[in-house]
């Protein structure tokens, strides 16, 4: 019971520590301002939905959309989708399941040729093959210069 007790009091506390804001000026981009997360103003060019199941134990699914218009050069779009922990930093990188070319290699520099509806699976594993511990965690897709962001929670 106290481990649980300590748990939700971590993960409270770094739902009010870590905003989006803060989270973007942690990670390694870049690239202008992230989305705010709960933006109801549509992303223009892509879309992370969120992962499900969460919160999850051992994996879950995370589905994303290119919009048509990154494709309106009739050139192929180079999607990475990256995790990361509270503290900014890059843990892991899904692998891709539904792109023919790619499937089952990390989702870093992929290209796709059409817009569509998409899916990377995290196995909550690091980039090191150990398990994360519980916690939230944050999940950004960049695609030709747009991007997007999630939170996801691992309990185990």
């Amino acid at each position: 019971m106290r481990h649980s007790l300590a748990v939700l009091l971590v993960l409270l506390l770094a739902q009010v520590v870590v905003s989006p804001e803060t989270f973007a000026q942690r990670t390694d981009s870049t690239d202008a301002a992230l989305p705010t997360l709960g933006q109801q103003e549509e992303v223009r060019g892509v879309s992370l939905e969120q992962n499900y199941p969460n919160p999850f134990r051992t994996e879950t699914r995370i589905p994303f959309v290119l919009g048509a218009d990154l494709f309106e050069d009739g050139r192929s779009v180079v999607v990475s989708v990256r995790v990361y922990n509270i503290i900014g930093q890059h843990i892991a990188s899904p692998v891709v399941v539904d792109n023919v070319f790619a499937a089952g290699q990390p989702a870093e520099g992929i290209s796709y040729d059409l817009p569509g509806r998409f899916e990377v699976l995290w196995d909550g594993r690091d980039n090191g093959g150990d398990m994360v511990a519980s916690g939230l965690y944050f999940c950004r897709i960049t695609a030709n210069g747009a991007q997007d962001i999630i939170k996801m929670l691992v309990r185990r």
